[in-house]
């Protein structure tokens, strides 16, 4: 009987719980979400924009590829440039008002990196693409969800093969002033691209990254990662909200009718230990060459960080203040 009424408690609980804990209940991004017009779409004074369309390698996958560029002339070394990732979702959170401030400083080159679907995110297809290969043996978290994991490099050799001279091939881009954002699986890829390519990019901009993906194979990748050298001026942002780690809690104590495989993703979230990603920080900001920022954002759950940390990223990559 005690079990029961704690039940009952705990059922009528959880819509309170949601209620008072801000932005809960868009703990994540609505995946079924259209994309509709977005100002790549209806156009801006400080931005005109172009599109390619690529295949990945295996056919599979199919990218829009968004790029804005400023309407200012370019300085004699180039436009700085940031490379945002679900660029669909991107898009649809950039406006005119953040394009007229990145106009009054440094404007970059905007390139983001989508998928041709009608969606703001191909959810199957950025499981693929965001996230790190596995140690051998490792079984495929992402199967339990349906999709596959695992294709971050292939991806990477995209971006830097395909993507990049496409885009320097429209606009003269500065190669030292190259930026990479990352919300979610991105924000995960983005932390690979630094661990894997520190030399690509020059700010490395993760947002609520997925770190307990596949165990935090991550944080594996950064144990090697330790003693590699990184280019002069590079620098990891990390952007998270610090409602993030009260909702996995909420979610699952509270949340009876999220099906398995939802259930299955939040225990792996829950799993990964609340000091993970500041003791990450801490290693890291003994790298020799590498400056690390942490920033949290009050009261912000998981989902609203992609449009939060957006802003921001955009700064940097203008050279403003974040």
């Amino acid at each position: 009987m005690t079990d029961i009424l704690h039940s009952r408690r705990r059922l009528l609980a959880a819509p309170l719980l949601y209620a008072f804990l801000p932005g809960m209940t868009r703990a994540q991004p609505d995946l079924s979400r259209k994309l509709g017009p977005t100002i790549a779409d209806t156009g801006s004074a400080f931005y005109r924009f172009e599109r390619f369309d690529l295949r990945s390698y295996d056919g599979e996958r199919s990218y829009r590829v968004m790029v804005g560029i400023p309407r200012r002339a370019a300085p004699a070394s180039g436009y700085p440039a940031i490379f945002l990732l679900d660029g669909n979702a991107a898009m649809a959170s950039t406006d005119e008002r953040q394009l007229q401030a990145l106009d009054a400083a440094q404007p970059p080159v905007i390139v983001a990196i989508g998928y041709d679907t009608e969606l703001r995110f191909d959810v199957k297809a950025r499981a693929y693409d965001y996230t790190p290969p596995f140690p051998p043996g490792q079984a495929d978290e992402e199967a339990a969800r349906g999709r596959k994991g695992g294709g971050a490099d292939i991806f990477l050799d995209l971006l830097e093969r395909q993507v990049m001279p496409r885009v320097r091939a429209m606009a003269p881009l500065d190669s030292g002033r190259l930026a990479l954002w990352g919300h979610s699986y991105g924000g995960l890829f983005v932390l690979h691209a630094l661990f894997s390519r520190g030399s690509l990019f020059s700010n490395y901009i993760a947002a609520s990254p997925s770190l307990w993906w596949q165990r935090g194979v991550i944080l594996e990748e950064e144990k090697n990662f330790a003693h590699a050298t990184v280019a002069p001026g590079t620098r990891l942002w990390v952007m998270v909200g610090d409602a993030e780690t009260r909702e996995r809690k909420v979610a699952l104590q509270g949340d009876v009718q999220a099906d398995a495989k939802a259930q299955s993703m939040m225990a792996s979230r829950a799993g990964m230990p609340p000091r993970t990603l500041p003791d990450m920080i801490a290693r890291l900001k003994g790298h020799s060459g590498l400056a690390v920022s942490l920033r949290s954002f009050p009261g912000m759950a998981h989902g609203p960080m992609l449009p939060a940390s957006l802003e921001p990223a955009l700064r940097i990559a203008a050279g403003l203040p974040p």
